[in-house]
């Protein structure tokens, strides 16, 4: 059985993958150096076709890990 510490790591894990997820797949990048070559790549295209649901994802795992981590440890002030 998996413990709520056990979600917690994993939650916080999947806010990272998330949140590089939706750092490169964000438009803003085509003002580097780097992000107008990366831009016209089909390999970009494709993974930039799910950057709206990278959002839904990254906010999902964000609110269960901050549940979880009120319901571990309490509110700390």
């Amino acid at each position: 059985m998996v413990s709520a510490v056990q979600v917690l790591f994993i939650a916080g894990i999947t806010n990272l993958i998330f949140l590089v997820l939706v750092a490169i797949t964000c438009r803003c990048i085509a003002g580097f150096q780097f992000g107008t070559k990366w831009l016209q790549k089909s390999r970009f295209k494709k993974i930039y076709d799910w950057h709206c649901y990278y959002w839904i994802g990254f906010f999902i795992s964000v609110i269960i890990h901050t549940i979880l981590a009120f319901y571990l440890f309490g509110w700390p002030f």
